[in-house]
């Protein structure tokens, strides 16, 4: 089940944080390894994000985020494609080895 949650704090520095949702009483212990962005993974206290957790005891707090994402969508990478005419295609060659 995804939850919406505000973050509490994040220890940039240190790589971890807590973040607060209705799913989670007394909190949710997230790692910066969890969270689902490009480049830097650190969140900023206020920020709302969307979540996924589990009843795992961690940092003191009972439950442990094991993904995260900013805002209130669906996660990174499940939008639906707005044209069926996409298409993309890989071809690899390898060229033979050469002989003695």
């Amino acid at each position: 089940m995804t939850t919406i949650g505000i973050v509490r704090e994040f220890h940039s520095e240190e790589g971890w944080g807590v973040i607060d949702g209705d799913d989670v009483p007394g909190g949710c212990w997230v790692h910066f390894s969890v969270i689902e962005t490009p480049g830097h993974r650190a969140l900023t206290a206020g920020e709302v994000v969307s979540f996924k957790a589990e009843p795992v005891r961690q940092g003191g707090h009972p439950h442990r985020a094991v993904r995260v994402w900013r805002g209130t969508g669906g996660p990174p990478g499940t939008a639906v494609p707005t044209s069926v005419a996409y298409r993309s295609e890989l071809i690899l060659t390898v060229d033979p080895t050469p002989g003695p």
